[in-house]
Protein backbone atom coordinates (compact mmCIF):
# COMPACT_ATOMS: atom_id res chain seq x y z
CA UNK A 1 0.00 0.00 0.00
CA UNK A 2 1.02 3.88 -0.99
CA UNK A 3 0.52 6.02 1.89
CA UNK A 4 0.60 10.30 0.55
CA UNK A 5 4.12 10.16 1.62
CA UNK A 6 5.19 7.48 -0.83
CA UNK A 7 5.87 4.86 2.01
CA UNK A 8 4.20 1.23 2.08
CA UNK A 9 2.60 0.51 4.84
CA UNK A 10 -0.81 -1.49 6.28
CA UNK A 11 -3.87 0.01 7.28
CA UNK A 12 -6.16 -1.42 9.84
CA UNK A 13 -8.87 -0.40 7.90
CA UNK A 14 -8.45 -2.80 5.12
CA UNK A 15 -10.83 -4.88 4.38
CA UNK A 16 -12.67 -6.77 1.06
CA UNK A 17 -16.44 -6.76 2.82
CA UNK A 18 -19.31 -5.18 0.08
CA UNK A 19 -21.43 -2.52 1.46
CA UNK A 20 -23.04 -0.36 -0.73
CA UNK A 21 -21.80 2.27 -2.89
CA UNK A 22 -23.64 5.26 -4.45
CA UNK A 23 -22.19 6.36 -7.71
CA UNK A 24 -23.13 9.22 -9.46
CA UNK A 25 -23.24 9.41 -13.40
CA UNK A 26 -23.55 5.66 -13.82
CA UNK A 27 -25.54 5.11 -16.81
CA UNK A 28 -22.86 4.84 -19.35
CA UNK A 29 -18.70 5.33 -19.54
CA UNK A 30 -16.65 5.48 -16.42
CA UNK A 31 -19.58 5.29 -13.85
CA UNK A 32 -21.29 2.49 -15.41
CA UNK A 33 -18.43 0.21 -15.89
CA UNK A 34 -17.33 1.06 -11.98
CA UNK A 35 -20.60 0.31 -10.83
CA UNK A 36 -20.02 -3.42 -12.91
CA UNK A 37 -16.88 -3.62 -11.14
CA UNK A 38 -18.54 -3.10 -7.83
CA UNK A 39 -21.37 -5.59 -8.30
CA UNK A 40 -19.06 -8.11 -9.48
CA UNK A 41 -16.92 -7.47 -6.17
CA UNK A 42 -20.49 -8.15 -4.43
CA UNK A 43 -21.22 -4.90 -3.95
CA UNK A 44 -24.86 -3.23 -4.09
CA UNK A 45 -25.09 0.38 -5.99
CA UNK A 46 -27.16 2.97 -6.20
CA UNK A 47 -27.04 4.34 -9.62
CA UNK A 48 -27.69 7.95 -9.27
CA UNK A 49 -28.39 9.41 -12.62
CA UNK A 50 -30.26 11.62 -14.56
CA UNK A 51 -32.09 9.70 -16.92
CA UNK A 52 -33.03 6.62 -14.71
CA UNK A 53 -34.36 4.54 -18.09
CA UNK A 54 -31.04 4.75 -19.76
CA UNK A 55 -29.47 3.68 -16.53
CA UNK A 56 -31.85 0.41 -16.39
CA UNK A 57 -30.79 -0.63 -19.98
CA UNK A 58 -27.22 -0.03 -19.94
CA UNK A 59 -27.45 -2.22 -16.37
CA UNK A 60 -29.15 -4.91 -18.49
CA UNK A 61 -26.66 -4.48 -21.65
CA UNK A 62 -24.05 -5.19 -18.95
CA UNK A 63 -25.80 -8.13 -17.80
CA UNK A 64 -25.82 -6.59 -13.91
CA UNK A 65 -28.23 -8.15 -12.07
CA UNK A 66 -31.55 -6.02 -11.23
CA UNK A 67 -31.68 -7.21 -7.25
CA UNK A 68 -27.63 -5.69 -7.16
CA UNK A 69 -28.42 -2.10 -7.80
CA UNK A 70 -31.17 0.76 -6.99
CA UNK A 71 -32.09 3.39 -9.77
CA UNK A 72 -32.59 7.08 -8.41
CA UNK A 73 -33.21 10.31 -9.94
CA UNK A 74 -30.45 13.63 -10.34
CA UNK A 75 -29.81 16.06 -12.32
CA UNK A 76 -26.27 17.26 -10.39
CA UNK A 77 -26.60 20.73 -12.14
CA UNK A 78 -30.02 21.52 -9.65
CA UNK A 79 -29.18 21.53 -6.23
CA UNK A 80 -32.53 20.94 -5.62
CA UNK A 81 -32.00 17.59 -7.17
CA UNK A 82 -29.24 16.44 -5.29
CA UNK A 83 -31.33 17.58 -1.81
CA UNK A 84 -34.36 14.99 -3.69
CA UNK A 85 -31.88 12.11 -4.50
CA UNK A 86 -30.27 12.32 -0.84
CA UNK A 87 -34.00 12.21 0.53
CA UNK A 88 -34.60 9.27 -2.10
CA UNK A 89 -31.52 7.69 -0.66
CA UNK A 90 -32.58 7.90 2.85
CA UNK A 91 -36.03 6.17 1.66
CA UNK A 92 -34.28 3.36 0.65
CA UNK A 93 -33.18 2.45 4.44
CA UNK A 94 -29.46 1.23 2.97
CA UNK A 95 -26.12 2.10 5.09
CA UNK A 96 -23.73 4.25 2.65
CA UNK A 97 -20.37 2.81 2.45
CA UNK A 98 -18.98 4.40 -0.58
CA UNK A 99 -19.65 7.70 -2.37
CA UNK A 100 -18.10 7.77 -6.00
CA UNK A 101 -18.69 11.38 -6.88
CA UNK A 102 -18.01 10.32 -10.61
CA UNK A 103 -20.48 12.23 -12.91
CA UNK A 104 -19.34 15.05 -15.21
CA UNK A 105 -20.42 17.55 -18.43
CA UNK A 106 -17.79 18.52 -20.33
CA UNK A 107 -18.83 21.66 -23.19
CA UNK A 108 -15.72 22.60 -24.96
CA UNK A 109 -18.12 24.66 -27.96
CA UNK A 110 -20.08 26.49 -25.99
CA UNK A 111 -19.73 30.35 -27.28
CA UNK A 112 -21.77 31.34 -23.93
CA UNK A 113 -22.06 30.09 -20.53
CA UNK A 114 -25.12 27.95 -20.14
CA UNK A 115 -26.90 28.20 -16.68
CA UNK A 116 -28.03 25.65 -14.15
CA UNK A 117 -31.50 26.16 -12.21
CA UNK A 118 -29.68 28.64 -9.71
CA UNK A 119 -28.08 30.47 -12.17
CA UNK A 120 -24.75 29.43 -12.05
CA UNK A 121 -22.16 27.94 -15.16
CA UNK A 122 -23.22 24.70 -15.89
CA UNK A 123 -19.81 22.98 -15.79
CA UNK A 124 -18.78 24.02 -12.19
CA UNK A 125 -22.66 23.62 -11.41
CA UNK A 126 -22.46 19.99 -12.33
CA UNK A 127 -19.36 18.88 -11.94
CA UNK A 128 -18.19 20.50 -8.35
CA UNK A 129 -21.36 22.49 -6.62
CA UNK A 130 -23.81 19.63 -7.22
CA UNK A 131 -21.63 17.02 -5.85
CA UNK A 132 -20.05 19.18 -2.95
CA UNK A 133 -23.54 19.82 -1.50
CA UNK A 134 -24.19 15.97 -2.18
CA UNK A 135 -20.88 15.49 -0.03
CA UNK A 136 -22.48 17.19 2.72
CA UNK A 137 -25.74 15.78 2.90
CA UNK A 138 -24.65 12.77 2.76
CA UNK A 139 -21.45 12.21 5.49
CA UNK A 140 -24.05 11.72 7.94
CA UNK A 141 -24.52 8.49 6.54
CA UNK A 142 -21.22 7.84 6.06
CA UNK A 143 -20.32 8.68 9.24
CA UNK A 144 -22.85 6.29 10.83
CA UNK A 145 -21.67 3.26 8.45
CA UNK A 146 -20.48 0.18 10.22
CA UNK A 147 -18.12 -0.53 7.28
CA UNK A 148 -14.60 -1.20 7.85
CA UNK A 149 -13.56 0.79 5.05
CA UNK A 150 -15.91 3.82 4.70
CA UNK A 151 -14.98 5.48 1.68
CA UNK A 152 -15.69 8.99 -0.10
CA UNK A 153 -13.73 8.62 -3.94
CA UNK A 154 -14.00 11.62 -6.43
CA UNK A 155 -12.76 11.47 -10.39
CA UNK A 156 -10.16 13.85 -10.94
CA UNK A 157 -8.19 14.38 -13.93
CA UNK A 158 -4.99 15.29 -15.57
CA UNK A 159 -5.55 18.64 -17.27
CA UNK A 160 -6.46 20.48 -14.01
CA UNK A 161 -2.67 18.89 -12.28
CA UNK A 162 -0.24 21.12 -13.35
CA UNK A 163 2.14 18.56 -11.86
CA UNK A 164 1.80 16.54 -15.06
CA UNK A 165 2.10 17.28 -18.42
CA UNK A 166 -1.43 17.49 -18.98
CA UNK A 167 -2.07 19.92 -17.05
CA UNK A 168 0.32 22.61 -18.37
CA UNK A 169 -0.90 22.47 -21.69
CA UNK A 170 -2.59 25.90 -22.16
CA UNK A 171 -5.30 25.74 -24.35
CA UNK A 172 -7.71 26.88 -23.59
CA UNK A 173 -6.06 27.96 -20.26
CA UNK A 174 -4.79 25.51 -17.44
CA UNK A 175 -6.92 25.20 -14.42
CA UNK A 176 -6.94 28.33 -12.16
CA UNK A 177 -9.26 29.45 -9.65
CA UNK A 178 -7.11 32.73 -9.21
CA UNK A 179 -8.45 34.42 -6.77
CA UNK A 180 -11.95 33.20 -6.92
CA UNK A 181 -13.22 36.77 -6.99
CA UNK A 182 -15.85 35.15 -9.14
CA UNK A 183 -17.10 32.51 -6.36
CA UNK A 184 -17.14 35.55 -3.77
CA UNK A 185 -19.43 37.76 -5.99
CA UNK A 186 -22.16 35.37 -6.27
CA UNK A 187 -20.98 33.12 -9.63
CA UNK A 188 -23.74 34.44 -11.60
CA UNK A 189 -24.44 36.12 -14.50
CA UNK A 190 -22.19 37.63 -16.03
CA UNK A 191 -19.68 35.71 -13.84
CA UNK A 192 -19.37 32.27 -15.20
CA UNK A 193 -15.55 31.53 -13.94
CA UNK A 194 -14.66 31.14 -10.78
CA UNK A 195 -11.47 33.56 -11.13
CA UNK A 196 -14.18 36.27 -12.15
CA UNK A 197 -12.04 36.29 -15.90
CA UNK A 198 -13.80 35.79 -19.50
CA UNK A 199 -15.66 32.56 -20.05
CA UNK A 200 -13.39 30.07 -21.66
CA UNK A 201 -15.39 26.88 -21.49
CA UNK A 202 -12.75 23.76 -21.78
CA UNK A 203 -11.29 25.96 -18.66
CA UNK A 204 -14.64 26.04 -16.92
CA UNK A 205 -14.44 22.01 -17.09
CA UNK A 206 -10.57 22.57 -15.57
CA UNK A 207 -11.84 24.55 -13.11
CA UNK A 208 -14.50 22.53 -11.81
CA UNK A 209 -12.40 19.82 -12.06
CA UNK A 210 -9.53 21.47 -10.05
CA UNK A 211 -12.19 22.40 -7.27
CA UNK A 212 -12.99 18.40 -7.40
CA UNK A 213 -9.31 17.50 -6.33
CA UNK A 214 -9.19 20.55 -3.89
CA UNK A 215 -12.65 18.83 -1.55
CA UNK A 216 -11.02 15.86 -1.86
CA UNK A 217 -8.38 17.51 0.17
CA UNK A 218 -9.88 19.47 2.39
CA UNK A 219 -11.90 16.69 3.35
CA UNK A 220 -9.23 14.66 4.08
CA UNK A 221 -8.02 17.79 6.13
CA UNK A 222 -11.17 18.37 8.03
CA UNK A 223 -12.40 15.20 8.43
CA UNK A 224 -10.42 11.99 8.34
CA UNK A 225 -8.52 11.82 11.60
CA UNK A 226 -11.81 12.66 13.17
CA UNK A 227 -14.08 9.86 11.35
CA UNK A 228 -11.87 7.35 9.76
CA UNK A 229 -13.51 7.83 6.47
CA UNK A 230 -10.77 7.53 3.64
CA UNK A 231 -11.24 10.59 1.30
CA UNK A 232 -9.09 10.10 -2.28
CA UNK A 233 -9.30 11.21 -5.66
CA UNK A 234 -7.92 9.61 -8.52
CA UNK A 235 -7.38 9.82 -12.26
CA UNK A 236 -7.78 6.04 -14.13
CA UNK A 237 -5.43 7.19 -17.55
CA UNK A 238 -7.21 8.60 -20.26
CA UNK A 239 -10.37 7.36 -21.37
CA UNK A 240 -10.07 8.79 -24.80
CA UNK A 241 -13.58 7.33 -26.34
CA UNK A 242 -15.69 7.85 -23.15
CA UNK A 243 -19.29 9.82 -24.14
CA UNK A 244 -17.85 12.46 -21.45
CA UNK A 245 -16.54 13.99 -25.32
CA UNK A 246 -19.28 13.56 -27.11
CA UNK A 247 -20.38 17.30 -26.96
CA UNK A 248 -16.61 17.81 -28.90
CA UNK A 249 -15.95 17.67 -32.37
CA UNK A 250 -17.16 14.26 -34.30
CA UNK A 251 -12.98 14.40 -35.87
CA UNK A 252 -11.61 14.84 -32.34
CA UNK A 253 -14.26 11.82 -31.37
CA UNK A 254 -12.08 10.10 -34.24
CA UNK A 255 -8.50 11.50 -33.87
CA UNK A 256 -8.27 11.22 -30.35
CA UNK A 257 -8.64 7.99 -29.35
CA UNK A 258 -6.04 6.72 -32.15
CA UNK A 259 -3.39 9.30 -30.84
CA UNK A 260 -3.99 8.15 -27.28
CA UNK A 261 -3.40 4.71 -28.60
CA UNK A 262 -0.86 4.63 -30.61
CA UNK A 263 1.36 7.97 -30.32
CA UNK A 264 1.06 8.93 -26.22
CA UNK A 265 0.15 4.99 -24.89
CA UNK A 266 -1.96 6.92 -22.60
CA UNK A 267 -5.22 4.89 -23.70
CA UNK A 268 -7.44 3.59 -21.37
CA UNK A 269 -10.69 1.34 -22.05
CA UNK A 270 -13.82 2.60 -20.33
CA UNK A 271 -13.99 -0.95 -18.35
CA UNK A 272 -10.62 -0.88 -17.42
CA UNK A 273 -10.99 2.98 -16.05
CA UNK A 274 -14.54 1.63 -14.19
CA UNK A 275 -12.33 -1.33 -12.77
CA UNK A 276 -9.60 1.37 -11.46
CA UNK A 277 -12.61 3.34 -9.78
CA UNK A 278 -13.74 0.01 -8.04
CA UNK A 279 -10.37 -1.05 -6.70
CA UNK A 280 -10.34 2.97 -5.17
CA UNK A 281 -13.39 2.32 -3.35
CA UNK A 282 -13.52 -0.87 -2.17
CA UNK A 283 -10.36 -2.62 -2.25
CA UNK A 284 -8.15 -2.94 1.07
CA UNK A 285 -4.77 -1.77 -0.89
CA UNK A 286 -6.47 1.55 -1.60
CA UNK A 287 -7.70 2.42 2.56
CA UNK A 288 -5.24 5.57 2.61
CA UNK A 289 -6.96 8.94 2.81
CA UNK A 290 -5.52 11.71 1.31
CA UNK A 291 -4.09 10.24 -2.41
CA UNK A 292 -4.87 11.05 -5.65
CA UNK A 293 -4.65 7.75 -7.73
CA UNK A 294 -2.94 7.65 -10.99
CA UNK A 295 -1.62 5.00 -13.00
CA UNK A 296 0.56 7.80 -15.24
CA UNK A 297 0.06 9.64 -18.53
CA UNK A 298 1.59 6.27 -20.10
CA UNK A 299 -0.03 3.15 -19.49
CA UNK A 300 2.35 -0.25 -19.37
CA UNK A 301 1.33 -3.95 -19.29
CA UNK A 302 0.85 -4.73 -15.58
CA UNK A 303 1.47 -1.00 -14.35
CA UNK A 304 1.23 -0.07 -11.10
CA UNK A 305 -0.93 2.64 -9.36
CA UNK A 306 1.03 5.38 -7.14
CA UNK A 307 0.57 8.06 -5.03
CA UNK A 308 0.47 11.34 -8.08
CA UNK A 309 1.99 14.66 -6.54
CA UNK A 310 -0.98 17.61 -6.96
CA UNK A 311 0.09 21.04 -8.06
CA UNK A 312 0.43 23.88 -5.65
CA UNK A 313 -3.18 25.33 -6.94
CA UNK A 314 -4.84 21.75 -5.92
CA UNK A 315 -3.35 21.34 -2.34
CA UNK A 316 -2.95 24.84 -1.14
CA UNK A 317 -4.96 24.69 2.21
CA UNK A 318 -5.54 28.81 2.03
CA UNK A 319 -7.17 28.11 -1.33
CA UNK A 320 -8.68 25.31 -0.17
CA UNK A 321 -10.37 27.00 2.53
CA UNK A 322 -11.81 29.71 0.46
CA UNK A 323 -12.96 27.65 -1.80
CA UNK A 324 -14.31 25.33 0.50
CA UNK A 325 -16.36 28.34 2.30
CA UNK A 326 -17.07 29.96 -0.57
CA UNK A 327 -18.96 26.83 -1.79
CA UNK A 328 -20.59 26.37 1.37
CA UNK A 329 -22.44 29.93 0.87
CA UNK A 330 -23.03 29.17 -3.07
CA UNK A 331 -24.92 25.90 -2.65
CA UNK A 332 -26.99 27.17 0.14
CA UNK A 333 -24.97 25.24 3.63
CA UNK A 334 -25.06 28.30 5.45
Amino acid sequence: MVTPSGDTALSPASSGVPGTALVTGASSGVGLFAAKALVDRGWHVVMACRDTDKARRAQAALGIADAAVTHLKVDLADLDSVRALVDAFGATGRSLDALVCNAAVYLPRLKHPERSPQGYEISMATNHFGHFLLIHLLMEDLKRSSHPSRRLVILGTVTANSKELGGKIPIPAPADLGDLSGFAAGFKAPIAMASGKSFKPGKAYKDSKLCNMITTQELHRRLHDSTGIVFTSLYPGCVADTPLFRHTPRAFQTIFPWFQKNITGGYVSQALAGERVAQVAADPEFAVSGVHWSWGNRQTKGGKQFSQELSEKASNPVTAQRMWDLSIQLVGLT
